[in-house]
């Protein structure tokens, strides 16, 4: 019985380490140009440095959601500040 009670907690904290692994805050990736940007996937975003937005701030470019040809982006200026490279 306790044998059963250590290998579940074991498989448990495998899990909780591998779902934090997968769900950790990824580095921005950062373009040029949005042309750059291909094969954009659902909730992904995109920072594109093209200047079009004001002083202090960059173009973020997020996968929005599936349309018929394909996965829809919008498009917002936001401050630099929180961009982590």
């Amino acid at each position: 019985m306790r044998r059963t009670v250590k290998t579940k907690l074991h498989a448990f904290s495998v899990a909780v380490f591998a779902a934090a692994a997968f769900t950790a805050p990824a580095r921005a990736d950062v373009v040029m140009r949005e042309a750059d940007i291909v094969n954009l996937r659902l909730g992904q975003k995109v920072y594109v440095d093209d200047g079009i937005c004001p002083s202090g701030q960059i173009k973020l470019v997020t996968g929005a959601k599936l349309g018929p040809a394909g996965v829809q982006r919008t498009k917002q200026c936001v401050d630099r500040k929180g961009i982590k490279r």
